[in-house]
């Protein structure tokens, strides 16, 4: 392939004066010297060409927007889309006790509707956005890809069971411990040490999960809290099983099987034909909103701002989910429940402050 083709004018070498005599011929050793110095610089300009078009287009946007210094107008169009991206998510995510307050089904024909239909839009994305096989991204998934699926599908369960069992405030704040579960899990398994701030905001979060749980036993179900714990664990769990595969765990495809899974699981027990065409049509949109599009648009805007960003806006389903049931249902919580709800919250936004001030040098 000519140097022409990458846009570099390829240099034919220059013919020899005619007439000339031997003094106008190369001196001897010359003729070696000369190749070795075209040879190095055609190595050069080799390497600047593979340094220029393996570098990743958005190395330079991701430093732009992880340093202090003002952003280019096209890095903050990207930012803005990121976080809309990532709040749009975070809807959607925060509605899952509204559909599961509005439909009056057992939670098992939930499960297998909504993982029915988050399956087919988590499956149409890799099927026509990034045209991949879900059987090849299943085979290249490996043992700890399995597991991640597996863990994946268990904590879907959990939580539409717990939210079924004990109130949505409940389910929230127990699930917004989530970064200090994955940081315990981490120091045990993966040896990262916790620091001290870490510490302190998981022991004050501990203390809103208390109050919450201990003062509000009227109000929920102990079964549920605790199912709403156990989902907790098993998204902490994905969490080091993603930081710690050698194989890279590939999101959407597997979020289409986990979903699948979970449909499967929960089928044995539930009444799929007992639904009206309303409440299916509820559940479509519970699946596809809620799954589907919930993940697809949050993997799409992670991309575009830090990783810290990303977990702040995320935080915020902790006082969203009870307050769309509050307004739809009027499912109010107890002032225990409200308070270590703060706590909790308090804690959590804390923590990502400063853990986001620390790596980023603010």
């Amino acid at each position: 392939m000519s140097p022409g083709f990458w846009g570099f004018p390829s240099r034919a070498p220059s013919p020899a004066p005619s007439g000339a005599g031997p003094a106008a011929g190369p001196r001897p050793g010359a003729c070696g010297s000369a190749e070795r110095i075209a040879a190095l610089r055609r190595g050069r300009l080799a390497a600047r060409r593979r340094a220029f078009y393996s570098a990743p287009p958005l190395s330079g946007r991701w430093r732009a927007m992880t340093s202090l210094a003002p952003a280019a107008p096209a890095v903050r169009n990207d930012m803005r889309l990121g976080v809309a991206l990532v709040a749009l998510s975070t809807l959607a995510w925060s509605s899952a006790g509204l559909f599961t307050r509005l439909l009056p089904h057992d939670a098992w024909t939930i499960l297998f509707w909504r993982g029915l239909f988050g399956a087919l839009t988590a499956y149409g994305y890799v099927a026509l956005v990034e045209r991949r096989s879900l059987v090849s991204a299943a085979r290249a998934m490996g043992r700890q890809g399995v597991l991640f699926t597996v863990m994946m599908a268990t904590g879907m369960i959990a939580y539409v069971v717990s939210l079924k069992l004990t109130t949505v405030a409940h389910v929230s704040i127990i699930y917004a411990l989530l970064p200090f579960m994955s940081a315990g899990l981490a120091a045990l398994f993966l040896g990262e040490r916790l620091t001290a701030p870490t510490l302190v905001a998981s022991t004050l979060a501990l203390c809103g999960i208390g109050i919450t749980v201990i003062q509000g036993f009227g109000e929920g179900d102990v079964i549920g809290d605790l199912l709403a714990v156990f989902m907790t664990l098993t998204m902490a769990v994905t969490i080091i099983l993603l930081r710690q595969s050698k194989v890279r765990i590939e999101m959407m495809p597997a979020a289409c099987i986990a979903s699948l899974l979970g449909a499967l699981v929960a089928l044995p027990l539930a009444s799929p034909f007992a639904v009206s065409a309303a409440d299916l049509g509820w559940l479509a949109l519970f699946g596809t909103t809620n799954m589907g599009l919930g993940l697809i648009v949050f993997t799409l805007g992670a991309r575009l701002i830090p990783a810290g960003m990303s977990a702040l806006i995320g935080a915020l389903d902790a006082p969203l989910a009870p307050l769309w049931v509050w307004l739809a249902f009027g499912e109010t919580p107890l002032p225990a429940t409200v308070a270590g709800g703060l706590i909790v919250l308090v804690a959590v936004l804390g923590h990502i402050l400063y853990e986001n001030r620390r790596h980023t040098g603010g």
